[in-house]
């Protein structure tokens, strides 16, 4: 197990470090289109930049940064382009591996990544670009996967601890990959890639290193990913034999230190219900929190004129205590206390720290020192919900699906629930939580323009308060 653990949380490092080189690469790539693409104003690019014109119109009057905020607004849609095909193709993804196994379907997307950075090397227009990105957001199911991979080769009271390294590998592919796609989208291309003749993407070399990246994957997978589909729960973990009674006495699958440990004779409309709860949690918590993560960097902006190494930094730092806590704290907490409680500690941390950011425009210019202990504990805040939401509903909404494995009385394998699959579970889950990344960075767009951060900070804490005070039913489920 401790095997699949190390292989799974390196291909995620090598992965997701490939999936941020990019992002901070996104508004000078559109600027770089656009002045390629000005003079054809029937281009693609043109038309979506006049779409995006009119969507703006809707929201505020036009300013003297009009343009400026089009780009930016551009750069949230192409986000919520990709988030919208992981709604879509997320739930398939899962059950396709549930009939083919983990490692087949995890390779066959790894060559839609693979395919999606060559035409990204290659795209000189927009349209090709974002051709990348579609193919891109139709193939990308690592995290998915690995999510179900780790939950095939772990017992209930081990999988909380397990699932905290994608946590971990998350926070430290979002410190070190932005910084490095900056780095290298200065670099000019090597002499060998001019010698071909053909045009490449101004953003060339970072591209180089994403493909290259995917390319170390998915050799590592083939060579060293064992199928866990099917396997069951590891010989050494015979626990769920040994305390099945136990389980089985409670009705609702939980022991007693609060860790849910649902049985096959756990309600199965039961735990389809709480899948369905989870998944509307996941939701509207990654619609509030990703229109925070995207907004974010345009206050500090606005407010203190910070340039893109001060943010970086600042997210930097973010991802830093988020990967601390969650090798610390988390794993050996979550066990304790249950994974619904840990949620709910995060989204009441989140409301803290937008209640934060909501007060530090008021301090910036009269007393800047406080504004900035707001914003420092804001991110500390953050931080820790970072750490800790996303890491325990996924944790708790494998704690719903069928184990597989035999029934200790009769000797027979247990047959699955066809909704309670882990790759269909799991995948309808991360589709539930992509809706949210797509939406939400939008509508805090447009609330951030038309009536300022405190406004939007302000009523996005009250959200997560509220969500907070309905998850106390799912923190009463894990821990009854």
């Amino acid at each position: 197990m401790a095997r699949v653990e190390l292989i799974v949380f390196l291909s995620l490092v090598l992965d997701l470090f490939a999936f941020t080189i990019p992002l901070p690469l996104f508004p000078r790539l559109i600027e770089w289109y656009t002045l390629r693409e000005i003079s054809n104003p029937r281009g693609f690019l043109s038309r979506t930049l006049q779409f995006v014109s009119l969507v703006r119109g809707f929201f505020y009057e036009p300013g003297a940064h009009s343009q400026r905020w089009d780009v930016v607004l551009l750069g949230g849609l192409m986000g919520s382009v990709f988030s919208t095909l992981q709604f879509l193709v997320s739930p398939k993804i899962g059950s396709l591996s549930d009939k083919y196994g983990r490692k087949r379907v995890l390779l066959i997307t790894m060559i839609g990544n693979i395919l999606s950075a060559v035409v990204w090397i290659q795209s000189t227009t927009f349209a090709s670009y974002m051709l990348s990105r579609v193919i891109g957001g139709l193939s990308e199911g690592n995290v998915q996967l690995a999510i179900a991979i780790l939950s095939d080769v772990t017992t209930p009271a081990n999988r909380s601890k397990a699932l905290a390294y994608v946590g971990i590998a998350f926070a430290i592919c979002f410190c070190i990959g932005p910084p490095i796609g900056a780095y290298f989208a200065s670099q000019p291309l090597p002499r060998s890639m001019d010698s071909l003749g053909s045009e490449l993407n101004v953003y060339a070399v970072p591209a180089i290193l994403t493909l290259v990246l995917l390319l170390a994957e998915i050799l590592f997978l083939v060579v060293f990913l064992p199928e866990t589909r099917g396997k069951g729960i590891p010989k050494d973990s015979g626990e769920l034999k040994t305390k099945s009674s136990k389980t089985q006495q409670n009705g609702n699958g939980s022991t007693g230190n609060g860790v849910s440990k649902p049985t096959h004779k756990y309600s199965v409309d039961r735990r389809i219900q709480t899948l369905k709860s989870l998944r509307r949690l996941h939701f509207w918590f990654l619609g509030i929190f990703s229109g925070m993560e995207f907004t974010l960097t345009f206050l500090t902006f606005d407010l203190l004129d910070w340039d893109n190494k001060q943010n970086g930094m600042l997210i930097g730092s973010i991802g830093i205590i988020s990967a601390l806590l969650q090798g610390g704290y988390v794993r050996r907490a979550m066990s304790k206390i249950g994974e619904g409680v840990m949620a709910r500690r995060g989204v009441s941390s989140c409301a803290i720290g937008l209640l934060l950011l909501a007060a530090f425009p008021s301090f910036v210019s009269t007393r800047p020192t406080v504004a900035m202990n707001l914003l420092r504990a804001g991110a500390v805040c953050l931080a820790f919900t970072s750490a800790t939401v996303v890491n325990a509903l996924t944790a708790f909404a494998s704690l719903q699906c069928d184990e597989g494995g035999f029934d200790p009385d009769t000797g027979k394998a247990f047959e699955e629930h066809p909704q309670l699959t882990k790759g269909n579970a799991l995948g309808r889950f991360r589709s539930s939580g992509q809706l949210g990344r797509a939406i939400g960075p939008l509508l805090a767009c447009a609330s951030y323009w038309t009536f300022g951060p405190t406004y939007t900070y302000g009523v996005s804490a009250l959200a997560m308060v509220a969500l907070s005070m309905g998850m106390k039913s799912i923190a009463a489920k894990k821990s009854s």
